[in-house]
């Protein structure tokens, strides 16, 4: 479960990274491209978090 955790805190970092980096972009093309990674990334730490409830769930 630690593996996940940090997991899911690499994707949550990765995805405020690529809100950072497209808030700060001047090119248009950069901007939707990194809003869509940290869109991405961030539907990624949902489902990890999701898969670690259900494992909390199911242990519990």
């Amino acid at each position: 479960m630690k593996g996940m955790q940090a997991q899911l805190e690499k994707l949550r970092t990765h995805a405020a990274e690529c809100a950072l980096i497209r808030d700060l972009a001047s090119d248009a093309k950069k901007r939707e491209l990194f809003s869509r990674l940290a869109d991405h990334l961030s539907v990624l730490a949902a489902e990890v978090e999701r898969a670690i409830a259900e494992g909390v769930k199911s242990k519990g």
